[in-house]
């Protein structure tokens, strides 16, 4: 807005808003000329109060009019005058009362405003701890941020060493796959001759089998006629014995008899003593005789028992 707004032109507008009834105000005024600043609306304002006072005293004459025109104009304009004081003052009564409840409500928005000051202190003090623990944990985060970064590099310099590794152990794998291979097809080879072997492992088991079975019945025919040779010898043995105790009873006998007889006669005992050393030569080859069944009995028998452990030793061989 123009701040050199014409005097005139704020007085009749002050003018206008009094006609309306209502209470000539710098922002009315303002309001009704749609222009002007509030320092020079308000600096007239006040001119045109006071002239308004004058007018109001009678002191404004009309030049140019009769004397009983003028002052008949005069009371008609007091009168409109104190018509317009009655409407203004009635405006001002409803001002005023407008002004009370805006006071009031000023008021009532001031101790609302000082509550919500109040809670506003407290929300921007709990605000500031808030902001204080915010910036605690900030730093905090970002003392985390930064080990999380270190780890991140030594993550990072890890995948590196594990991708190297990884084609290490790729191409080793690789190279093991195809040694794999290599031994699966030897396995496999290795596996048919096993088998192979086995079988004819098996074959000549069952040939060996066969044969043991075979030389265990020609074992058992032998072991039966050691038995009976056994046997004989035993008995042999027993005759033997026999007749070295009967040689034994005859020499004894002879011997007696050639006591005797050397008391009867030196021939006599020739003869007897002749006899005795038959006797004693006869029972000195018995001895022998017994020994040499006795030893043929113990080889006998030593060969018996030999047999009988190539046998179990075969059968278990030959058990399934």
């Amino acid at each position: 807005m123009a701040v050199g707004v014409p005097e005139n032109d704020v007085f009749a507008a002050a003018d206008a808003v009094l006609a309306r009834g209502e209470r000539p105000t710098v922002e009315r005024v303002r309001l009704e000329l749609g222009r002007g600043s509030p320092a020079r609306v308000g600096a007239l304002l006040d001119q045109w109060w006071e002239q308004l006072a004058g007018r109001l005293r009678g002191e404004t004459r009309l030049p140019g009019l009769p004397t009983e025109v003028a002052q008949a104009f005069v009371a008609v304009w007091q009168q409109a005058i104190h018509l317009a004081q009655g409407v203004a003052e009635q405006a001002l009564s409803e001002q005023r009362k407008v002004l009370a409840a805006e006071r009031e409500q000023v008021v009532a928005v001031e101790n609302q405003a000082r509550q919500d000051a109040v809670l506003a202190r407290q929300h921007a003090v709990a605000a500031k701890a808030a902001q204080q623990v915010s910036e605690t944990r900030l730093t905090d985060l970002e003392l985390l941020l930064k080990q999380r970064a270190a780890q991140i590099d030594d993550l990072q310099d890890q995948r590196s060493a594990l991708q190297q590794s990884y084609g290490l152990v790729r191409d080793q794998l690789q190279a093991s796959q195809l040694k794999l291979e290599m031994l699966q097809q030897q396995t496999d080879q290795e596996r048919a001759a096993q088998e192979s072997y086995v079988r004819g492992i098996e074959e000549r088991a069952y040939r060996e089998v066969d044969r043991s079975r075979e030389e265990g019945k020609s074992r058992q025919v032998e072991v039966r006629e050691l038995q009976c040779l056994l046997t004989d010898s035993r008995q042999t043995l027993e005759v033997c014995r026999a007749a070295l105790v009967d040689c034994q009873r005859e020499a004894a006998a002879h011997k007696a008899r050639a006591e005797l007889a050397e008391e009867q006669g030196e021939q006599e005992g020739a003869a007897l003593r002749a006899r005795a050393e038959a006797a004693q030569q006869m029972l000195v080859e018995a001895q022998r005789n017994a020994i040499a069944h006795q030893a043929r009995a113990d080889t006998l028998e030593a060969q018996l028992a030999q047999l009988r452990e190539t046998l179990q030793s075969k059968r278990q061989r030959t058990r399934p």
